[in-house]
C-alpha cells in the first residue's frame, strides 16, 4: 500500500511542480510553454526523492536539486529546439550559456529555489509525520 500512496504523492507533487513552474515562468517573462508544465512536475519530484534522503544536508540537496534542474532544462531545450523546431528561451547573451539553453546565472538561482522548495518540503514532512 505504501507503493502506491508513493504513486499519488508523486502524481500530485508533479502537479503542484508543474502548475509552479508554469506560473513562475509567466510572472518571470510574461509567458510560458507547455513543455514547462512537464520540466516543472519533474523537478519538483526530484526534489521530493532528493528531500528523503536520510540525513541529508540542505546545501548539498539544494546543489543537487540545482544541478538537477539545470540538467531538466538544457534537456528540455534540446528537445524544444530539436524536435519541436522552437526556441522556447534563449540565454545567448548570458556568460556561461551552454546552446543558450542553460547559463551559471539562472542555476544560482535554481540553487537558491532549490533551497527553498526543500526546506518548505521538510517542513510539511515533519508536520505531517507528527500527525499520524
Amino acid at each position: 500500500m505504501a507503493q502506491r500512496f508513493d504513486r499519488w504523492e508523486y502524481l500530485c507533487l508533479f502537479g503542484l511542480g508543474g502548475g509552479g513552474y508554469y506560473l513562475l515562468e509567466c510572472a518571470w517573462r510574461g509567458f510560458s510553454h507547455w513543455t514547462m508544465f512537464l520540466a516543472g512536475g519533474a523537478a519538483l519530484c526530484w526534489l521530493a526523492f532528493l528531500e528523503r534522503r536520510p540525513r541529508a544536508r540542505l546545501a548539498v540537496s539544494a546543489a543537487l536539486g540545482a544541478a538537477g534542474v539545470t540538467v531538466m532544462e538544457l534537456l528540455v531545450g534540446v528537445f524544444c529546439t530539436v524536435v519541436l523546431h522552437r526556441r522556447v528561451w534563449d540565454y545567448r547573451a548570458e556568460w556561461g550559456n551552454l546552446y543558450g539553453l542553460v547559463c551559471p546565472r539562472f542555476s544560482l538561482l535554481w540553487l537558491c529555489l532549490c533551497a527553498w522548495v526543500l526546506a518548505a518540503l521538510r517542513a510539511a514532512r515533519r508536520l505531517l509525520c507528527r500527525r499520524r
